[in-house]
């Protein structure tokens, strides 16, 4: 007996996915857990700690940068822009999650404050530092996009680290998959290979990113042109994560957001960055003025 054409490329496909799951690495196997240390009932959980890392080690690295010639901004500003950062990555990473992606959690106010639930957005914490820069700067009366600059080469730090954390969590899984490397997430309802987009994201966003911008202040002088680091951070996480999000699945609430519109959320919001982050770069020679001063 012939089968139809549709129900041919059925077997094939169910085919192609068994040997796909057979072949996958299941995460259980790689014996991670979202709780990096557990004390009776006390859980301190790797996403936390991912936060955490990344504001120290951001926090240790603009020290480093402060000490160069022409800094724009002095070891007391920074320490205050440590606080006034992390309250705008955390408010505005949540209250972003939320406005863009779970609007619906307006309706209950008290959920939309419930961080440890998980559900935190780049693009809301990119605004919040936004806003904390813009208070450091009218409090200080600095240069704002020259403090910016110099915070876009932190902020990789940080992305590396949510990302990974990400991919502990067994969270924001990419699309199915049958490559070598497809991982099969326990937090997955189907249960199908799919790409570790996370892992795509921490490399992209997160070490790649952070290499570009160290080599471009510490080996060349464009730090001394305005808005130039701002903007190839901008342009080049829009770049990134435009591109990863063919591989990441979008949220299941916004699947059909991305059918009807050929791009998903994230790609959306991405958009913006890249144009911006070329117009601060190809902008920039006409704001340079050489080796600025140090502020004291």
């Amino acid at each position: 007996m012939i089968l139809p054409i549709s129900a041919l490329a059925a077997n094939i496909a169910s085919t192609a996915g068994a040997a796909a799951a057979n072949t996958a690495i299941r995460f259980e196997e790689l014996g991670l857990s979202p709780v990096a240390l557990s004390i009776g009932s006390f859980q301190l959980k790797w996403y936390s700690l991912a936060y955490l890392f990344g504001i120290l080690l951001g926090y240790w690295y603009m020290g480093r940068m402060l000490k160069q010639p022409g800094a724009p901004m002095a070891q007391r500003h920074a320490d205050d822009l440590m606080l006034y950062s992390t309250l705008g990555i955390i408010l505005g990473g949540r209250l972003g999650y939320v406005a863009f992606y779970r609007p619906d959690l307006f309706e209950t106010p008290l959920e939309v404050f419930k961080v440890w639930q998980g559900g935190m957005s780049f693009h809301g914490g990119l605004i919040g530092v936004l806003l904390a820069i813009g208070y450091l700067v009218w409090r200080n009366k600095l240069s704002y996009i020259r403090v910016g600059d110099y915070v876009a080469c932190v902020v990789p730090f940080g992305l590396l680290f949510g990302r990974l954390a990400n991919f502990v969590n067994a969270e924001l899984w990419g699309r199915p998959t049958d490559v070598a490397w497809a991982v099969i997430f326990p937090t997955d309802p189907d249960g199908l290979p799919r790409h570790p987009s996370q892992l795509y994201e921490a490399g992209l966003e997160g070490a790649l990113l952070a290499v570009v911008l160290a080599v471009l202040f510490w080996k060349t002088d464009v730090r001394h042109r305005p808005g130039f680091l701002g903007g190839v951070f901008l342009a080049g996480y829009g770049a990134s994560r435009f591109f990863v999000e063919y591989f990441r699945n979008p949220d299941a609430h916004l699947i059909e957001f991305a059918e009807q519109t050929g791009l998903s959320m994230g790609q959306w919001l991405t958009v913006p960055m890249i144009l911006i982050g070329l117009y601060l770069i190809f902008t920039s020679r006409g704001r340079m003025k050489g080796p600025q001063p140090a502020i004291a």
